[in-house]
């Protein structure tokens, strides 16, 4: 009794993947399926049952069955084998999602090898596939997986020509114009990729780039991006927004940008724009997550990380949100999801950035260290440069520290947090104080509205003795910006002068603005028992000193 091979195809088009898997494995253990006399017909059966164990998620499966029918194809005589190869070139897909009964092609197998091996995360065994397929038999598909392939092994200069090969074939690869940005290509060499020649209509397909202006600005914005011109990115982003309003990858790609700059506000409100619109997005929501921790809004964490799970529970962006609603309560626990993050996708930006943060809260700033570093060989930005240098000053290693903040800002010439980061290196010792001072107020001439350095030049003001100035500075800012970080620099400044009251007064507005911040929660208890003559710093009892000086140790961590 014969197995009918077509009702498989049917059954895997139809998306009825565990039936086909199944009559799968009638198809090849029937004795009509020998594969002595019916090599082709074996190759091709288990090439069927792979396709069906691949939609099944049964990799491990897969990969065994596509290997078997490799090895039963070498058995065909080649003279057919070659007919079979040549009778398919033009019109089969490489893709184990797609099905076509009448014969198999070698190169077409060793892909779904290799897609296999990418779904375990086994890059080197997906690489040895890839590689076996001759460059002339590589279609659009293999060409992008392998220049992923080659990029995650570091092999940078085979992954530019590769992602290059994509956009000859076809300029609106999207992954490859990313991938190129950020591997160092300007816009110009990316542009100059598109093809040229003429198509049907006999006229060149970018010749009517004046109905895609928007890919070219779109080149040009990543380009800025991966040169941490983020203000230039930013602008272009949103003139593209203007002519493709409500457009989610945009609006995700400069709220994720905003976060990494420091633009909270903003980043949080194209965060909640952009999930108004598709409520289901995953992509930068680990970033949204980092945020709204920094905000102290816990109830809006919660209700995200609860989202995010129900949404798709094996993304790397949920074990990072997941780390980040973790972090108050179980620091190892939220640990544990931060690596998980980097297991399922090792290219995984944020999640090194939240392990590098943890350890070093931690105080494992060795491991921090490489946390940072691991996240700078990706993609260094201001982020992952601020790690590395709080991470060295944590260590007491200055040069080092010094040495990574100067690369910060020879990186990011236009940066003020670069500018604060060379600041923090100099402040430090008391011997750098008055360089420390320059750099703060050059951060603040570059960028007025930037709090950090505000901050930090106050604590300067108040390590030398200069309480007038730091009131002065935080009342200034605070004019303009209500923040409840300002209200307690405040409260701490006025509190060490004996001003209790005034003290008093923006504990309280701190704690309006952002009723979890826990650095105002502590000074306030603090100064009540000032206020009542206590010493604040008389231990009630052992057990209750050591906790009060864990935390202060943490908010200094935090402070950093």
């Amino acid at each position: 009794m014969e197995v009918p091979k077509d009702q498989i195809a049917i059954l895997l088009e139809n998306g009825l993947y565990n039936s086909a898997q199944m009559l799968g494995c009638f198809l090849v253990s029937s004795p009509s399926v020998n594969a002595e006399t019916n090599p082709h017909l074996k190759a091709e059966s288990l090439v069927l049952l792979g396709d069906a164990l691949f939609r099944e998620r049964e990799y491990r499966r897969a990969i065994h069955g596509y290997k078997q029918a490799l090895q039963h194809y070498k058995m065909i005589p080649k003279q057919s084998a070659t007919s079979s190869r040549s009778s398919l070139s033009s019109n089969r897909s490489s893709s184990p999602n797609s099905y076509n009964i009448t014969a198999i092609n070698e190169n077409e197998v060793k892909f779904k090898i290799a897609s296999c091996y990418c779904a375990l995360n086994e890059n080197k065994a997906a690489l040895v596939e890839m590689e076996g397929i001759p460059s002339k038999a590589r279609n659009l598909q293999m060409n992008l997986l392998l220049g992923k392939l080659y990029r995650n092994s570091k092999h940078n200069r085979a992954a530019v020509a590769i992602y290059k090969e994509c956009l000859r074939h076809c300029p609106f690869v999207i992954e490859a114009i990313t991938a190129l940005a950020e591997l160092g290509a300007t816009a110009k060499d990316i542009v100059s990729l598109f093809p040229q020649t003429s198509n049907r209509s006999g006229r060149a397909p970018f010749d009517h780039f004046e109905s895609c202006r928007w890919l070219q600005r779109y080149v040009e914005a990543q380009c800025c991006i991966a040169s941490n011109d983020y203000k230039g990115g930013l602008e272009l982003f949103a003139d593209l927004l203007q002519r493709f309003p409500n457009n989610t990858h945009l609006i995700l790609e400069i709220a994720k940008v905003e976060a990494i700059i420091g633009k909270n506000d903003e980043a949080i409100m194209n965060f909640e724009k952009a999930r108004s619109i598709d409520p289901y997005i995953i992509t930068y929501m680990d970033e949204y997550a980092m945020l709204l921790k920094i905000k102290s809004d816990h109830s809006k964490l919660n209700k995200l990380v609860h989202d995010l799970l129900s949404i798709d529970p094996t993304r790397p962006e949920v074990f990072v949100a997941l780390s980040v609603l973790w972090e108050r309560k179980d620091e190892r626990g939220a640990l544990s999801y931060a690596e998980k993050s980097i297991r399922i996708d090792e290219r995984h930006i944020p999640g090194y950035i939240m392990k590098g943060n943890l350890l070093l809260t931690m105080k494992r700033t060795e491991a921090a260290v490489s946390a940072f570093r691991g996240a700078q060989e990706l993609r260094p930005d201001i982020r992952s440069y601020q790690g590395l240098v709080h991470s060295y000053l944590a260590l007491s290693k200055i040069k080092d520290a010094l040495y990574a903040s100067r690369e910060a800002m020879k990186a990011m010439p236009q940066s003020a947090k670069a500018l604060k980061l060379v600041g923090d290196v100099h402040a430090s010792n008391s011997g750098g104080r008055e360089k420390a001072k320059k750099f703060y107020e050059s951060a603040l001439r570059l960028e007025p509205g930037y709090l950090g350095a505000a901050l930090a030049l106050a604590e300067l003001h108040v390590i030398e003795g200069r309480n007038g100035d730091a009131v002065s500075l935080l009342e200034r800012y605070l004019k303009d910006w209500a923040d409840d970080s300002l209200h307690v620099k405040l409260a701490q400044v006025f509190a060490a002068t004996n001003m209790l009251q005034e003290a008093l007064s923006h504990y309280q507005a701190a704690l309006r603005l952002n009723p979890q911040n826990e650095a105002a929660k502590r000074g306030l208890e603090r100064l009540e028992k000032q206020m009542k003559g206590v010493d604040p710093d008389a231990p009630e009892d052992d057990e209750e000193n050591e906790l009060e000086d864990a935390d202060v140790d943490q908010e200094e961590i935090e402070l950093l």
